[in-house]
């Protein structure tokens, strides 16, 4: 006779569902922040921070990298568990006009910019970085977990 563990239930009864069911509570916001990296916005590989180690105060921040989670996670503890944007964050905005300017006049697209200020730049900037990171964020959450390859 075969030993069986405690609880262990024949294959045979086992159906599995075509998609897990979604946790009790989770709004969907809740389910993309958790597949998401809380820093650059890839997918998360199951690195996490919750500040203080309070889950019911402070939210769970979710990286995809060591090195994300370790910067991630020293934010969090310099700002109180919330991470905002950062110098380095608003100096690569600030960085990133000069690019911006050089492939608008690349295209011959530079006259409606002309004469825009400094702030409605980084703006636009922001908007392109926001709406990639977006995009990465629908992408993580339209994937299926359940069919990455296992690793051997």
């Amino acid at each position: 006779m075969a030993r069986r563990r405690w609880g262990a239930r024949p294959r045979e009864g086992r159906a599995l569902a075509d998609r897990p069911a979604p946790l009790p509570g989770c709004t969907p916001a809740d389910q993309i922040r958790r597949l998401t990296c809380a820093l650059c916005g890839r997918e998360a590989k199951g690195f996490g921070y919750v500040h203080g180690l309070r889950l019911g105060v402070h939210p769970k921040l979710s990286f995809c990298s060591m090195r994300c989670c370790d910067a991630g996670s020293a934010l969090a503890r310099r700002r109180g568990g919330v991470i905002d944007k950062t110098p380095m964050e608003e100096r690569a905005i600030k960085e990133a006009r000069r690019p911006l300017a050089e492939v608008l006049i690349e295209l011959n697209l530079m006259a409606p910019f002309h004469d825009r200020n400094a702030a409605e730049i980084d703006r636009i900037i922001e908007a392109c970085v926001d709406g990639f990171q977006a995009s990465m964020r629908r992408q993580a959450a339209e994937r299926d977990p359940l069919d990455d390859p296992l690793p051997f």
